[in-house]
């Protein structure tokens, strides 16, 4: 973060908020796309499926000075089916984090560090034990972000062909 710029915060998203969510996740799939071509990554979510994940986890968001939203993730204590527990250190009460995206215009800004930074501050007072999450083993994936944000790499896995590398803060 440098001198002069507003600390970001995560806040809650609301029902309204889907339409905005999934176009920023849209975008962003498709920035990816375009960027490294075809993938898992290229999925466009609607949304009908941002609404879903709003009643299963909780969704937050950033927004800028005009309340626009610049960045999204959402944590969940319930496992995906893509994580294998195996591989991470064994805590009463581990969060997920999923579906992160930050506006593409203002990507490379600290946006992303700020969110991680807002993702553990959130996830100490859940309470929870740890962070953990998987990203793309792929040069579209975000692996690297995540070990310069403290994330320990936990190995690497193959779920549905698609191929993994696994991340975890402890809290």
């Amino acid at each position: 973060m440098t001198a002069g710029r507003a600390r970001l915060t995560l806040t809650d998203a609301e029902q309204k908020d889907a339409a905005a969510i999934a176009a920023l996740l849209a975008d962003t799939a498709r920035h990816l796309t375009a960027t490294f071509g075809q993938g898992h990554w290229s999925n466009i979510p609607t949304e009908r499926i941002v609404l879903r994940s709003m009643r299963e986890s909780r969704v937050f968001v950033a927004r800028d000075a005009a309340g626009r939203i610049i960045a999204t993730l959402r944590l969940t204590a319930k496992k995906p089916f893509a994580i294998d527990r195996a591989y991470f250190t064994q805590v009463k009460r581990p969060l997920y984090l999923l579906d992160m995206a930050v506006d593409v215009s203002r990507q490379r800004t600290g946006i992303g560090r700020q969110c991680m930074d807002e993702a553990a501050r959130i996830a100490r007072e859940w309470p929870a034990d740890a962070i953990r999450l998987d990203a793309y083993d792929a040069p579209a994936g975000a692996g690297e972000f995540y070990a310069k944000c403290g994330y320990q790499p936990r190995g690497s896995y193959t779920y549905r062909v698609v191929p993994l590398l696994y991340y975890e803060l402890l809290l």
